[in-house]
């Protein structure tokens, strides 16, 4: 799905998600009737009463699809593994190009504190009025905090320097068709 078909469905229980573009916390109630507007990189986009609310994939089965899976194996020394923070990063889709963060590089700067297991990340926007910035910064911290170990997730916005196209990976520049 990719954001032009609509699909009704009903959750089977209640659905966990988060307001678009404000990013606060809702519940959709079990038994009722959504429209399922978006299905991109595990992370869905429904229409609730009006409201638009994205759904993280690891909570697709209140929709009665296919949850996301995102498990990791912890480390035997008790740390975070940097590479299982960059594999969660690369699960967060922006809403409306369908590639992820890092490819489309929105991602700055991961910095990881072993000794009070907080992951700090430094990210931007494709616009700096975009204002899916809230969700996108929640959905970086619910993915990110899957990885064990991680007491905490601090995402940083940042507008310097400013996204430009140039920072995406020639794969996001294809996927696109932005590759000169």
């Amino acid at each position: 799905m990719t954001g032009k078909e609509r699909t009704l469905l009903t959750t089977t229980k209640d659905c966990p998600g988060r307001l678009v573009p404000v990013g606060d916390e809702v519940t959709i109630p079990s038994g009722t009737f959504v429209t399922l507007v978006q299905s991109l990189g595990g992370s869905y986009t429904v229409i609730h009463l009006g409201n638009m609310i994205r759904v993280d994939g690891l909570d697709a089965d209140a929709l009665g699809l296919e949850p996301v899976k995102l498990e990791f194996e912890p480390r035997p020394d008790g740390k975070i593994d940097e590479q299982q923070v960059w594999e969660a990063l690369h699960t967060v889709y922006d809403p409306e190009i369908p590639v992820d963060l890092v490819n489309l590089g929105l991602i700055y700067k991961v910095d990881i504190e072993q000794d009070s297991c907080r992951v700090s990340i430094d990210m931007t926007l494709t616009a700096p009025g975009c204002g899916m910035g809230p969700v996108l910064v929640s959905d970086v911290r619910v993915r990110v905090g899957r990885v064990p170990n991680v007491r905490e997730v601090r995402v940083d916005l940042v507008l310097d320097p400013p996204w430009s196209r140039e920072m995406m990976s020639e794969e996001a520049q294809l996927e696109t068709g932005m590759f000169s």
